[in-house]
């Protein structure tokens, strides 16, 4: 076999055990990797109905055919579980050094299930597997924990860990590697926690064998020389950073809680202004060309603070929580990658409390003594350690998520809770930007503007950004089809405008690699293959037409102000757009999946063996 070893490694925590089952063929071909493969892995182990913080819950770590290829960007690996901030199926990416290490151990996945006495440091090289005593592990920062962990083993394993948030079970905990990059959305990092596994090291020596390296060299020359051209010209210089001047100037930053969509000390905040005060260094994944991540440092001796720092976080940190103080931004962001927090999640929910403050719900009692107002650097400081360590009532409350903690404080805050199916909405405003209002409905994953990029049509000439229609729900779904695969070779998305033909393209690499003669059709059908497995998943879990939907806030109030005030969002403009994604789709008008669809797909035996 070429491009893949064929094998899932499965770790029982509770029984200390390991196995190697074998994959198809068939499978690999159908679902590829990354998150299709860890997809695929997940519906077939997770029993319906798990507890996403019970020991059920299987834990999927999956690489794809194109990692150890040397093809630039090509170094990553998913993550899945079911999530515990939706109940629904949740992904997440990230690049490193350890998806090429992970490979070499001889699978193409690792699945974790059960739940270990004591804390846990799995440790895998070439295959074989120890469970070792953790607690010594047990408070650190992810950072320290890596550290740790390598001074023990060797330099040579990488490792995947927690930080005290996922110690601590926050549901936005995220898993980092790689000296603080993160697999950052769905609450993998939680679920993590709730295995008592603090770390996962892993080293190898068995790379999987290419079927045609010389044609594949020749492929990865001209993609490098086009990864530093200008279709990635913003990542290598001022980096995603760059978008929070761009979308203010939109009228598409969302601002105090989503109530605006400017913010008037953007220009502080600007990736501009962060980049020119602060910068260090761009930060390479492993096998890029492109450096897109920027390191930026504030501080000096004891009190200095060195990290990455991209879009999402910038905006969750900044203008979504009304702060235009650079250093708190930067302090606010780095503190939650030592933790193993997804700053996404954490700003959102945050500036929920935030509202609930300024409105009389939450008083001062309910926040531990913090005046936690929009534009509060303290607050917003002192707030993110709180919840890191799941400390004092505000701690505790907020740890859950934006949609559990309204659930609870009630008194109308569900209305202004920023999120879909429970994951926290990311920086793009939807009443401007109206076919990501749509993608941000109907994902599986949540509010993911990652697993579609419809944004990218609302930012083109194809459509008016700022009305509805129903054309949306064909790009939408094309747009997820294309991410799908994408995110299955693995691709980094920061290298698709670098393609002249991402199909044709792409299905001749991942066919140099493994010897193959898939299609650029082929290819196609996985991506979509792969989108309703996902929400297959979720049907199961419990999925209803109405969890397809956006914040009462997106749907009942108009934006005030920049480029976009006056604009709105109605009810009657979401369901126009999501019956026209459910009919580009071949789905049901209730968003299930007809039995025909599911034969089309080569879904319906595993449809039927799971019910």
């Amino acid at each position: 076999m070429y491009g893949y070893h064929g094998v899932v490694l499965i770790v029982d925590l509770t029984a200390r055990t390991a196995r190697r089952e074998p994959l198809d063929v068939d499978v690999l071909r159908q679902f590829i990797g990354g998150t299709g493969l860890a997809s695929y892995l997940l519906y077939r182990h997770c029993p319906p109905g798990a507890d996403p913080l019970g020991p059920d819950n299987p834990l999927v770590f999956a690489c794809s055919p194109l990692v150890g290829s040397r093809l630039t960007t090509s170094s990553k690996f998913a993550v899945a579980a079911k999530s515990p901030l939706t109940g629904m199926i949740g992904d997440s990416i990230s690049s490193s050094f350890l998806a090429v290490e992970l490979k070499r151990t001889g699978c193409d996945a690792l699945l974790i299930r059960g739940r270990s006495d004591e804390p846990t440091l799995l440790t895998i090289e070439d295959g074989r597997v120890e469970f070792l005593s953790a607690a010594e592990l047990m408070g650190l920062t992810t950072l320290e924990t890596e550290r740790d962990v390598r001074n023990r083993l060797g330099r040579r394993f990488r490792v995947a860990c927690i930080g005290p948030a996922g110690e601590n079970m926050v549901r936005f905990a995220s898993i980092a590697n790689d000296g603080g990059r993160q697999a950052g959305r769905t609450g993998t990092g939680a679920v993590m926690g709730s295995k008592n596994l603090k770390a996962v090291a892993v080293r190898g020596r068995n790379p999987a064998a290419v079927f045609d390296r010389d044609g594949l060299d020749e492929i990865g020359r001209g993609l490098s020389a086009k990864s530093l051209g200008p279709a990635t010209e913003k990542y290598r210089t001022t980096g995603t950073m760059a978008n929070v001047a761009v979308f203010d100037r939109l009228g598409a930053l969302p601002t105090r809680n989503f109530r605006q969509s400017t913010f008037e000390s953007a220009d502080d905040v600007s990736g501009e202004a962060l980049y020119q005060g602060h910068f260090v260094k761009n930060a390479h994944c492993a096998n890029c060309t492109i450096g897109c991540e920027k390191v930026l440092s504030v501080g000096a001796g004891a009190k200095k603070s060195t990290g990455r720092m991209e879009y999402e976080s910038a905006f969750a940190l900044g203008p979504l929580v009304g702060v235009s103080d650079r250093e708190t931004v930067i302090r606010a962001s780095h503190y939650c990658d030592e933790m193993g927090m997804d700053t996404i999640s954490a700003g959102v929910t945050t500036a929920w409390a935030m509202e609930c403050f300024e409105r009389g719900i939450l008083t001062l009692d309910e926040t531990d003594g913090l005046e936690l107002r929009f534009g509060n650097s303290n607050a917003i400081l002192a707030c993110l350690e709180y919840i890191s360590n799941k400390n004092g009532k505000l701690g505790t409350l907020l740890a859950e998520g934006s949609r559990i903690a309204s659930g609870i404080v009630g008194q109308k805050s569900e209305g202004w809770a920023m999120h879909v199916k429970g994951l926290e909405m990311p920086g793009y405003e939807p009443r401007s930007l109206k076919t990501m209002a749509l993608a941000l409905a109907v994902s599986t994953r949540g509010a993911c503007h990652n697993r579609s990029s419809a944004y990218e049509a609302d930012f083109s000439n194809r459509v008016n950004r700022l009305e509805a229609d129903a054309e949306r729900g064909k790009i939408t779904a094309d747009g997820e089809d294309f991410s799908a695969v994408l995110d299955s070779l693995i691709w980094c998305k920061f290298l698709r405008k670098a393609f002249d033909d991402f199909w044709g393209e792409s299905a001749s690499a991942l066919n140099l690699v493994t010897g193959w003669d898939v299609t650029p059709r082929e290819l196609k059908a996985a991506g979509e293959r792969i989108n309703n497995l996902k929400k297959l998943f979720n049907i199961r879990e419990g999925w209803q037409r109405e969890d397809d939907t956006l914040p009462d806030r997106v749907l009942s109030e108009r934006l005030p102000d920049g480029a976009a005030a006056g604009v709105g969002l109605s009810t009657d403009e979401l369901e126009l757009m999501i019956a026209a994604y459910y009919e580009a789709r071949g789905w049901n008008e209730d968003g299930t999946i007809p039995a025909s669809k599911l034969a089309e797909m080569n879904l319906d035996r595993l449809w039927t063996t799971a019910s």
